[in-house]
């Protein structure tokens, strides 16, 4: 699991403490339905956001976008872009995105160190 900030090439890549991490898993998923949307991994990705609102105050925001807007973080995991803007990254730098399969729960998972508490289905937090 390699994190490039492609914002930035000039330097090293992020240490996971400042950057986004997608584990394994959940970049098989992605790939998974990146192909199943036809969203091109050259120009397209997955968007990362925060938005106001959810049980906690705060909710976790998961989607595909075809590009990257003006001001977006990217990281690049082999094949796999992730956008994030910069407002969204405020709380989510050195989260790790996972991707979990259980007989309670299927989906994506956030472990975000700058979670003071978050509810109970793990989508929602302040």
């Amino acid at each position: 699991m390699s994190t490039v900030n492609i914002e930035n090439p000039a330097q090293a890549p992020a240490p996971a403490a400042k950057g986004i991490q997608v584990t394994d898993k959940a970049l098989a998923r992605i790939r998974l339905a990146m192909a199943k949307e036809n969203i091109s991994p050259a120009e397209g990705g997955l968007r990362l956001g925060v938005q106001g609102g959810g049980c906690s105050g705060l909710s976790y925001n998961i989607r595909f976008d075809t590009q990257p807007r003006e001001r977006d973080r990217i990281f690049q995991f082999d094949d796999v872009r992730v956008f994030v803007d910069p407002k969204s990254f405020i709380y989510l730098h050195g989260m790790v995105l996972d991707y979990e399969e259980s007989l309670m729960h299927q989906g994506f998972s956030f472990q975000n160190p700058n979670a003071k508490k978050a509810c109970g289905c793990g989508t929602s937090f302040s």
